[in-house]
């Protein structure tokens, strides 16, 4: 028993608490699995009982099929591009545009933010401006950016950035801003210095706002690839659309609107790992 104590003061687990500590993680592992499982199934049943209908009211020729292709003609049309090899092309650059501007969106909105949360004196004189800007509308910066920039990939990549840039600032921000006031005393009152009050208390306080801001950041930067992809693109996704309405073929159409949903489906779940493996200290309501 004292040889057992010691070793627990000493740093050490005991082979037992090893053993419980392994047994614990093993459930927990389980009861995720157990939870993915049920969420893609119980996701999955409204999309499917719609794919069903959508289909037996194509086939029955109550829905035009000229207007809306049935399933099965878009999942052909998808098959046709993946095997003549131009799919895996339009989804690549697509998806390399969206996260080279998530990446220097998300960048920009950091530093910017950062300052705007911790300063007064920034807020007052970047806030309105930014405020001003975010409400443009993504196709009205089309014009400039081809002007500034040509209609190469910088052009796309900076518009896409512009797109996740505004509600990664904002969220920023107000997590920042947002930081119970009682934290900050309890942490100067313990002696922390600034850069350790950041660290310790007001970076995790806002970090849940923030990868929310991510997230969002993320879903508009697949809106605004749609309008980069106006800019006199050859390829990606948003090409494909506009190729589809060019050469009056729905099914072209809407295999690139699916997979838009399907990429950007995957995206987010991805961060949405990131974010519950991040805040996992949160004593969150169970549902």
């Amino acid at each position: 028993m004292t040889e057992q104590q010691n070793s627990t003061a000493a740093g050490y687990a005991s082979p037992a608490q090893a053993k419980v500590k392994l047994d614990e993680k093993k459930d927990s592992l389980k009861k995720n699995k157990g939870s993915l499982l049920q969420t893609v199934l119980y996701g999955s049943i409204i999309p499917v009982a719609l794919i069903v209908l959508w289909e037996l009211l194509s086939r029955a020729g109550i829905v035009p099929t000229n207007q809306l292709p049935a399933p099965t003609t878009i999942l052909d049309k998808i098959i046709s591009l993946g095997q003549d090899g131009s799919l895996w092309g339009h989804i690549w650059i697509t998806t390399y545009r969206v996260f080279a501007g998530f990446i220097i969106g998300t960048i920009a909105a950091i530093v910017l933010g950062s300052i705007v949360g911790f300063y007064k004196i920034a807020e007052q004189l970047f806030d309105p401006m930014i405020q001003a800007f975010r409400s443009i509308p993504s196709l009205a910066w089309v014009p400039l950016f081809i002007l500034w920039m040509g209609i190469g990939e910088t052009s796309k990549i900076v518009m896409i950035a512009v797109g996740v840039f505004f509600p990664v600032y904002l969220n920023i921000v107000s997590g920042i801003l947002g930081v119970d006031r009682k934290l900050i005393e309890v942490g100067k009152m313990y002696g922390l210095k600034t850069f350790q009050l950041v660290k310790r208390i007001i970076l995790p306080a806002s970090l849940p706002s923030f990868l929310v801001g991510m997230r969002s950041g993320l879903g508009l930067g697949w809106m605004f690839v749609v309008a980069a992809e106006l800019m006199g693109a050859s390829q990606g996704l948003g090409f494909l659309l506009v190729f589809g309405q060019n050469m009056s073929s729905p099914e072209t159409i809407l295999a690139s609107i699916i997979l838009f949903a399907i990429i950007g489906k995957l995206s987010d779940w991805i961060l949405k790992q990131v974010e519950v493996r991040s805040l996992h200290w949160q004593d969150r309501l169970e549902k």
